[in-house]
């Protein structure tokens, strides 16, 4: 069962899983979009101050709606995500946990970036200095949260956390990442962490109509830009621009966030939909134009298809720095987009068969990997010694 509020009920359900909803009254439906939309219209580190605030209202909301809820449910253990408080409802109630991330993760380790950060992972000393720059800069951002974290645990008698990462599971760490996509670093992993690999599963994304009779033979070139509509009209005409001319055919997908009507006439006539069946336009393509969200990435190296990133917010920059090391991938930062770079971008993609080939690597190691099942393996494994 999922604990979880209104807006992701729906889709919870739909994949035939257990809801039980919480923060009804500060997260009614609807609630998502809204907050959305405001970081739409913010850069930098407005945007992140503002993502950390969102973290610092939900994680309250947990504590407050989390133990009632939790006990009414009769549940023995917690899967949390990594930016989640929900483990210290567990640690309130008693109960077992292990943290899951579905993006890189939270590591307070010099020998890589911070996710939020768009640079590699050098293993000289200036490198692992501006990591850890970047990772205290995110940690005193963040106090305020651990603050909020400190005193709801002080008021149910559990000793206070003295640094953040112990607010991460002691038991066991799942990531989704790949190991072969993480960056190379000088040592031994992060201890607690297990990389599994994707969660995908196609059985559970609804049945999306599309024009496939329009597909015209041309080599495919897939954009979707997420769910997070951020400067997106900008951004579809910029791409529309770049790809116009090609002998390639471009496919948008809005992500659900615009009507296709709204932006009119777009250079080279692109196909724009609503939304896209994108598992199967990935199996067609020939190259991905991605904000670098980490689901549509690994779905697309799955594929061994190469990608051109367009980061902007949350763990996108880290996810496109980490395919970027891996040779798949050309990066436009947003903040230098324009048609002309991305043109140049995808011309290089498209003609140089090093990416395709570094893709296709990536894929070859993600076919290797059943990251559902190890993960529930890692899980029972960790309850089983807990005696659950």
């Amino acid at each position: 069962m999922i604990f979880g509020i209104a807006d992701t009920e729906e889709r919870v359900r739909a994949a035939g899983i257990e809801f039980h909803r919480i923060g009804i009254e500060d997260y009614p439906l609807g609630t998502l979009q809204k907050l959305d939309e405001h970081l739409a219209e913010l850069k930098g580190f407005a945007a992140l101050r503002f993502t950390l605030e969102r973290v610092r209202n939900t994680g309250r909301m947990v504590r407050r709606d989390g133990p009632e809820a939790v006990r009414m449910a009769n549940v023995e253990a917690l899967l949390v995500g990594e930016s989640d408080s929900a483990g210290n409802v567990a640690d309130y109630l008693g109960l077992p946990w292990i943290s899951i991330s579905l993006i890189p993760p939270l590591l307070q380790d010099d020998r890589f970036p911070p996710f939020w950060f768009g640079w590699g992972a050098g293993q000289d000393r200036l490198s692992r200095l501006r990591n850890r720059l970047a990772i205290f800069l995110l940690l005193k951002i963040a106090a305020p949260i651990f603050r909020d974290v400190n005193q709801q645990r002080k008021a149910w008698g559990l000793k206070p956390f003295r640094r953040s990462d112990e607010a991460l599971s002691r038991l066991v760490r799942i990531t989704q990442l790949p190991e072969a996509l993480e960056f190379d670093i000088v040592g031994e992993k992060p201890a607690g962490l297990h990389y599994t690999g994707p969660f995908v599963h196609s059985g559970q994304r609804p049945a999306v109509e599309f024009p496939w009779d329009r597909l015209d033979g041309r080599p495919l070139i897939y954009a979707s830009m997420g769910t997070l509509q951020i400067g997106s009209e900008a951004t579809f005409r910029t791409i529309a621009e770049a790809c116009a001319g090609l002998d390639s055919q471009l496919v948008i997908s809005l992500g659900g966030g615009l009507d296709p009507a709204r932006l009119g006439k777009l250079a080279g006539d692109p196909l724009v939909v609503s939304y896209a069946p994108q598992l199967e336009i990935l199996k067609r393509a020939a190259l991905v134009i991605t904000h670098a969200g980490l689901n549509t990435v690994l779905e697309s190296l799955s594929e061994g298809l190469p990608l051109v990133a367009v980061p902007h917010v949350h763990d996108q920059p880290g996810v496109a720095a980490r395919v970027k090391a891996r040779g798949a991938c050309v990066v436009v930062p947003r903040h230098r987009l324009s048609a002309a770079r991305l043109r140049k971008a995808v011309m290089l993609v498209l003609q140089d068969a090093s990416y395709r080939e570094a893709a296709q690597v990536l894929q070859r190691a993600m076919q290797q990997m059943d990251g559902p099942g190890c993960a529930a393996d890692l899980i029972e494994q960790v309850l089983k010694l807990r005696s659950i």
